[in-house]
């Protein structure tokens, strides 16, 4: 085919590379199909800096792609064929745009021509992905490609940062695109972009109201590290002495070891001592966080009535869950860089409150992680990976038994992105996949994946990807053979009549061993902080450690509420 192509224009497939090119693209995590044949060879073909990484799954393709956006800061790309492939890639897209990534979804699609003539594969994909992303179109017009190109990057990556969606079709991949239309406005490689800036009398009013309140409390979400405002943040939090919570993907905002740093509040990762200081206070701030019922325990916590004051970029969620006191739209890091200009020195005793409260949180958690009999418990792995793994490891956890300990107990002695887990939706396999986007957008530090056993079975397949490249990400399972968190729920709320959420015990180590991993079993809680030293020193490529632990419905996990 490519001694067929004419030299004299750009196909659509070739204009589409350099317009990623252009847009500072360096990796496509993705898995090919017939549709896709054209941009592919295009790919082959041209001079460009982009490194496409062929997944095992469209679904983990877009796994990647978020997280690799998640740390980097990177519009993260994605793409798949047609009909199968449109589908599968969903989770991971739906998953980008509600956790506010800046992410491009590709798929190819049959001929514009063969549409309405029932050609295998045909799909309505605009429809499919409409309600799923921030925006999304079909190139249905080669002059269109560029255009439609530049919008993607623009919507992923101003206002509310989120998901778009390109629909690829196959003729419309070799059409004809004039050379012209291939340029990019650069400031849209990264997110967010074009930052809306705050209303001084709104920053104004929130400060006044800080001030005239006795027990005010930050809690925070994911948008602070999206935004890299990590520093912004730590300036104003100390200046007031004022305590600051977190959500789950809020956590690394500040070390988890900063005085006034209370940590995770919420159903999942909270504790009773941390909503006891919830409950008094009277002022609750709320920057970057859609106040979900996760965070707020069904909206219990805070209750109703209290006074709010809620800072968002995207104005749907103002008031959708409590009515604000003050409300601001706008983009966090400018807002803190303006708060940061007009607070004044205060002190809430944040450092004092935190210090009592964490006392009493870790008190059962350092007993538990002690023990040495029975099951490994999930205390025990916290204690031990913390005790031995770099500062700036980044750490990737599924949901399940993984997310609530390590939201709690996990100590990051640094601020940033190092924390991923899935919280939009929360399905099973993301750790494994997305800890590939990382070490990709990372390669310099160590890259720990934690999964259970559930999650190990929906995303096995790219340990294969793991290997092909090398990667020297840490595998953990915590293998319990059991849908831990469901069979919680049905002994908590449908007194212990558990159905269909046990399974057969695999030996994880033996089937990463068959994909060439370097894998270990820990039957003992004594054994666990060497194997994880040697896990940490072996540096050819992946490996796996398979821990037998205690199930998530017999442990003491910190979790108020498992039907969230």
């Amino acid at each position: 085919m490519s001694s067929e192509i004419k030299r004299n224009y750009l196909n659509g497939a070739e204009a589409a590379v350099k317009l990623l090119d252009l847009h500072k693209v360096e990796h496509i995590f993705g898995l090919c199909g017939d549709t896709s044949l054209p941009f592919y060879d295009a790919l082959h073909r041209l001079n460009h800096s982009i490194k496409h990484i062929l997944t095992r799954d469209e679904r983990s393709a877009a796994y990647m792609a978020d997280a690799y956006a998640r740390v980097t800061g990177k519009v993260g790309i994605c793409e798949g064929p047609s009909g199968g492939g449109a589908t599968y890639i969903l989770p991971g897209v739906v998953e980008a745009n509600e956790s506010s990534i800046g992410l491009i979804s590709f798929t190819t699609d049959v001929p514009t021509t063969s549409i309405g003539h029932f050609p295998l594969t045909e799909l309505n994909q605009k429809e499919l992905f409409k309600p799923l992303t921030k925006w999304n179109t079909v190139i249905n017009k080669s002059s269109k490609l560029a255009d439609n190109i530049r919008r993607a990057f623009k919507e992923s990556t101003t206002g509310k940062p989120g998901a778009c969606h390109i629909c690829f079709p196959f003729d419309i991949q070799t059409s004809e695109v004039p050379e012209k239309d291939i340029w990019a406005d650069k400031s849209y490689s990264s997110f967010p972009s074009n930052p809306k800036k705050p209303n001084i009398l709104k920053v104004k009013q929130i400060l006044k109201s800080i001030y005239n309140s006795k027990n005010p409390i930050i809690i925070v979400g994911g948008a602070i590290k999206n935004a890299f405002a990590e520093n912004e943040l730590k300036k104003f939090v100390e200046k007031l002495n004022i305590v600051l919570a977190t959500t789950v993907t809020g956590k690394g905002t500040l070390s988890d070891n900063h005085s006034n740093n209370l940590g995770v509040v919420g159903s999942n990762g909270g504790s009773l001592f941390t909503r006891e200081y919830l409950k008094k206070s009277d002022l609750i701030i709320f920057f970057g966080c859609r106040a979900g019922s996760v965070t707020t325990e069904k909206w219990q916590y805070p209750s109703k009535d209290k006074k709010i004051v809620h800072v968002d970029i995207d104005p749907n969620v103002i008031n959708s869950n409590y009515k604000s006191h003050i409300s601001l739209v706008a983009e966090i890091k400018e807002t803190l860089k303006i708060l940061n200009k007009h607070v004044i020195k205060k002190n809430f005793k944040g450092d004092k409150i935190v210090k009592e409260v964490k006392k009493k949180k870790f008190k059962d958690f350092n007993k538990l992680s002690e023990e040495n009999s029975g099951l490994i418990k999930p205390e025990r792995i916290v204690k031990e990976l913390n005790n031995v793994l770099p500062v700036n490891t980044y750490i990737v956890v599924d949901p399940g038994t993984p997310c609530p300990y390590f939201a709690a107990y996990y100590n990051f002695k640094k601020p940033g992105r190092y924390f991923l887990t899935n919280r939009a939706h929360g399905a099973l396999g993301y750790a494994l996949p997305a800890a590939i986007g990382v070490q990709v957008g990372k390669p310099k530090n160590r890259v720990v994946s934690v999964m259970g056993d559930g999650s190990f079975g929906f995303a096995v397949g790219e340990l294969e990807t793991a290997i092909r490249l090398k990667l020297p990400v840490i595998f953990i399972v915590i293998s319990n053979s059991v849908y831990g968190w469901i069979k919680a729920g049905q002994k908590t709320k449908f007194d212990k009549r558990y159905f269909s959420v046990d399974f057969t015990r695999t030996d994880h180590s033996k089937v990463a061993s068959a994909f060439g991993l370097k894998t270990w079993k820990v039957e003992k809680s004594i054994d666990l902080n060497k194997t994880i030293k040697e896990a940490l020193n072996y540096k050819k490529g992946p490996c796996l450690i398979d821990i037998i632990s205690q199930p998530l419905q017999d442990a003491k996990a910190p979790v108020s509420e498992w039907i969230a």
